[in-house]
């Protein structure tokens, strides 16, 4: 009896599609952003066509030949990737007060959306112009000539303002978290089986951090759909190449969105590193004649198309933030120089190197290498402890949210410590031991295929991609470690990759229990998918039903119908300041500034009232705001705008997160108006308080 090819190829067609479309709503987006004009109607003009161009190309081959999968795997994995989706919308959290990340996103979303251009004007012009003693600048967001821009990429930015125009700011978040699963249940069933996609799905959309980063506004997801979505393509490819049918237009798409994976995080040019190698040696190859080869050129034109853009949009918007990642970003771009120039040089010396003998033991050895490399990450606490002595103001204010995490934990207080030898135990928490153990084990069998005799051709990028940024990530996290917000550091490559992995060891599992009889086949293979999922399941149902940061968007809002229709306003108190300058600007359309302080919290009276007269004098109310009554009392009569009691995660050091702190927001200030910020944990809960590397420390919290 034929086998039934259509759920293979609408399995593989729906997984690369989540890539494609992002690709093509950032490739039209960019330009109208650049020029002002990122508007819904002409993004969606443009985005919208471009991104169903792109989805037609990547598939249309896909009809002559696809992966071999049953209908009740393709439903399963559809299936996992609604109900995530769904259930992230429901739970979805509100995070507009600038403390964190997202809250960035969001208002950089907001603010693209409702004017379609950059940079954020400061309009000093409503507080009588420039003066020394305003800033307009805040957490977030960098002072530019006459205005501010936001920190990060663009590219989550231009996907988050989908959400925005749509009146639901708040879903696609979940909506991407969703095809994040089916992208990565695409890339199993190409590489472990269609057997074990449901599987892995499951265990992908049930995860922490996943749930954690899918249901508000992160960049780890749409990165984790463009990466694996670039190696579902180059997969497609090499089929393809394989079976003697023309792959350089899939090639191509692969690289480009391997390339636009740098328009989403700057980390993604560490990312992509080992595709730039990929291509050279698919180049190599060429040059001795071997038909894949001529996937080569195609894959690093698209590449270094996707990544131009991305540098692009990074120099023209956000040169700021690369300014302050500086440390960081020049010397990934040397090892990326590095990189490229090996490449060139074994191109070129390919003749050469294809008449050199492996030695026999280089594939037993490198077995034994993966296995022990990631032994000594699982036991690095116990023969290093890292840490970081402050060396600039962000650096202190890590320092001292640290000790303040620590205290809350019981722990001892060593601000320095950054707790990053604990990386692979984290993801231990997430994945479980089992997971991890069959990753290693598959990686190890892997790594020793392909140095014996080549075979498993179609793993090589992916255990490149993935053992590559799995090391680096977690030799150096580089985020602030309290849990969860130090996990999103492993969803874009890491915890899939290792899923990815653990999927090809239970198919060698399953394979090698086939030999000793039905039985032993059946409970084992009940018992070895048990030990995958359990554990994420575990981890996650502390919170996976407890909604985080919810009232924020009702509270802002009522805060902004405050405000009088012709206010400026003046932020008086630090934390205050850092936290709501762009949510009054961007979100109710006020003009913000924060009065310069002389080294303390509150700004000085006497400059306040300066202040105040040079906005009377512009022909604006002048509206104060700040974190508590005293602040504003003496400028007129407190009125407070904003007040939320609401969850929020708890802060965790050396253990999974598991439980939520209860935080009160309270907005005080004066005339019709003010506004502030307290936070203030719920007993007994071991939580701590806000702040992180980018944000102010201390003060009304």
């Amino acid at each position: 009896m034929e086998h039934d090819h259509r759920p293979g190829r609408w399995l593989a067609a729906l997984s690369v599609l989540p890539a494609l479309a992002v690709a093509g709503w950032l490739l039209a987006g960019l330009p109208l952003l650049l020029l002002g004009r990122f508007t819904p109607v002409l993004v969606t003009v443009l985005g919208v066509p471009m991104a169903v161009l792109l989805c037609w190309a990547g598939t249309r081959g896909l009809w002559a030949g696809a992966l071999r999968a049953a209908w009740w795997q393709l439903g399963g994995v559809v299936g996992v990737a609604v109900a995530s989706g769904v259930f992230n919308v429901l739970l979805h959290s509100e995070q507009l007060a600038v403390r964190r990340d997202p809250a960035t996103y969001a208002q950089y979303a907001a603010w693209i959306a409702a004017h379609g251009s950059l940079p954020i004007p400061a309009q000093a012009e409503a507080f009588g112009g420039p003066d020394a003693g305003l800033e307009f600048d805040s957490v977030g967001f960098y002072a530019v000539d006459g205005g501010v821009l936001p920190q990060f990429m663009p590219g989550p930015p231009m996907l988050f303002a989908i959400g925005d125009w749509l009146g639901a700011p708040f879903v696609v978040p979940a909506v991407l978290g969703a095809l994040a699963v089916l992208t990565l249940g695409g890339v199993v069933a190409r590489l472990a089986g269609a057997r074990w996609a449901v599987l892995a799905a499951t265990v992908f959309a049930v995860c922490m951090p996943v749930l954690y980063t899918s249901r508000t506004t992160f960049s780890e997801i749409p990165s984790m759909i463009l990466l694996f979505g670039g190696l579902a393509l180059a997969y497609d490819a090499l089929e393809r190449a394989r079976d003697g049918r023309p792959g350089r237009g899939t090639a191509g798409l692969a690289g480009l969105v391997f390339g636009l994976a740098v328009l989403v995080r700057i980390d993604g040019l560490r990312d992509v590193l080992p595709v730039l190698a990929f291509a050279g040696l698919l180049i190599a190859l060429r040059r001795l004649g071997r038909p894949v080869g001529r996937l080569g050129p195609p894959l690093l034109a698209g590449l270094v198309a996707g990544a131009c853009v991305g540098l692009a949009a990074a120099y023209l918007l956000a040169r700021p933030y690369l300014d302050y990642l500086s440390g960081s970003v020049r010397p990934l771009l040397l090892i990326c120089a590095a990189v490229l120039v090996l490449t060139l040089a074994g191109t070129a010396a390919a003749p050469a190197l294809a008449r050199i003998s492996l030695p026999g033991w280089l594939p037993r050895t490198g077995a034994v290498l993966t296995v022990l490399l990631m032994a000594a990450l699982y036991a690095r606490p116990w023969y290093q402890t890292v840490t970081r002595d402050p060396a600039n103001p962000e650096d202190w204010r890590t320092y001292e949210m640290i000790r303040q995490i620590q205290r809350a934990n019981g722990l001892p207080e060593d601000g320095t410590r950054l707790y990053f030898e604990n990386s692979l135990h984290w993801l231990t928490w997430y994945v479980g031991p089992a997971t991890l153990a069959l990753a290693t084990i598959a990686a190890a069998l892997l790594v020793r295929r392909l140095l014996r005799d080549g075979s498993s051709f179609t793993w090589l990028l992916p255990l490149a991609v993935v053992g590559w940024t799995t090391v680096t990530t977690l030799l150096r996290p580089e985020i602030t470690p309290d849990h969860p917000w130090a996990a999103r550091r492993l969803v874009p490559v890491v915890i899939p990759g290792v899923i990815l992995l653990a999927a090809y060891g239970l198919a060698r599992l399953r394979r090698l229990m086939d030999r000793h009889g039905p039985l032993v086949l059946k409970w084992g293979t009940v018992m070895a998918v048990l030990l995958v999922l359990a554990p994420p399941v575990v981890t996650s149902i502390g919170t996976a039903f407890t909604p985080v940061e919810r009232g924020e968007a009702a509270a802002v809002e009522e805060m902004c119908a405050r405000l009088p229709d012709r206010a400026s306003v003046l932020f008086v108190e630090r934390v205050t300041g850092d936290r709501f300058v762009q949510v009054v600007r961007g979100m109710c359309g006020k003009p913000a500034a924060k009065v310069k302080r002389a080294g303390t919290d509150v700004a000085p009276e006497r400059e306040v009232r300066r202040q105040i007269e040079r906005v009377r004098a512009a022909g604006r109310v002048p509206v104060l705001l700040g974190a508590e009554e005293p602040q504003v009392a003496p400028y007129g009569r407190p009125t407070q705008v904003m007040r939320l009691v609401t969850r929020q995660d708890e802060r965790s050091l050396i253990e999974a997160q598991c439980h939520m702190v209860t935080a009160d927001q309270r907005v005080d200030g004066r005339r019709l108006t003010g506004m502030g910020h307290t936070g203030r944990n719920s007993p007994g809960t071991g939580g701590t308080r806000w702040s992180d590397v980018h944000s102010p420390f201390g003060g009304a919290e």
